[in-house]
């Protein structure tokens, strides 16, 4: 090769080098420089929440699956309780709504992103901080009330057929299969029975049909009898049990 036909390739070489670096400083300018604007709507999740909650009561239902002051009373209890959720420029009623949205009409990140007009990772943070303020509201209101087993229930002692038969019964456990979307390569100890990744969660409620103790969180292959006996022998799991004399009724599972 003589002088010239190096001088060429050389100089292709260099040419190439800098279409190379043109396109990276292109790809780097138009994704972290010049990015296009993605949630622009008019239409705010506060605007809309706002919208729904001062509209009909059917559409605050049929979006977050509760009515208008049962709405109010979960976001009054959540910020005495807890705190403020949210920031200066996303109110704690617009992240109670993002999660009650998320929760009652079943979808993911992405769709609540484009409803409420926020990026993936401000929805991904609310979402987690307001599941932590209602988990702890669970644990706080769902237990037994002040002389919850003392004396008869009311729905035994006035009714023949279980009077006195069930004098002592104090209420009712039982588990139940809730449908968990899981990563495919986790799904496995999730498929039980059913067929399809559930989650094993046994709750126990009173005569009121009140839930007094939830636990959520087995994989739907565990059985029943495991996750009764794994709350019996954690202390932590605080399981209100009955004092000497009285029971609860179960299935044989």
């Amino acid at each position: 090769m003589n002088n010239s036909e190096v001088d060429e390739v050389e100089e292709e070489i260099f040419l190439r080098s800098v279409q190379f670096n043109a396109l990276l400083i292109q790809h780097y300018y138009m994704n972290y420089v010049y990015k296009t604007p993605c949630m622009v709507s008019s239409q705010t999740g506060n605007k809309w929440i706002m919208e729904v909650l001062q509209g009909n009561d059917s559409r605050c239902y049929n979006a977050f699956r509760m009515q208008k002051e049962v709405f109010y009373r979960l976001c009054s209890d959540l910020e005495v309780q807890f705190g403020v959720l949210g920031s200066n420029r996303t109110s704690h009623i617009e992240v109670m709504g993002m999660l009650l949205w998320c929760l009652g009409q079943g979808c993911g990140i992405r769709l609540v992103a484009e409803r409420f007009q926020h990026s993936n990772e401000t929805v991904s943070r609310y979402l987690g901080q307001a599941l932590d303020h209602v988990c702890k509201l669970g644990k706080h209101i769902m237990r037994p009330s002040e002389n919850e087993f003392n004396g008869v229930a009311s729905e035994i002692m006035r009714d023949n057929r279980y009077m006195p038969h069930f004098k002592d019964c104090v209420g009712a456990i039982d588990g139940v299969h809730i449908p968990a979307s899981i990563a495919p390569e986790k799904q496995i100890p999730y498929i039980g029975r059913k067929g399809i990744p559930t989650q094993n969660v046994m709750v126990t409620c009173n005569f009121n049909m009140q839930f007094i103790y939830v636990c959520a969180g087995w994989e739907g292959s565990d059985h029943d009898t495991r996750v009764f006996l794994s709350v019996l022998r954690d202390p932590e799991m605080n399981f209100p049990k009955p004092p000497p004399g009285k029971y609860y009724v179960v299935d044989s599972g």
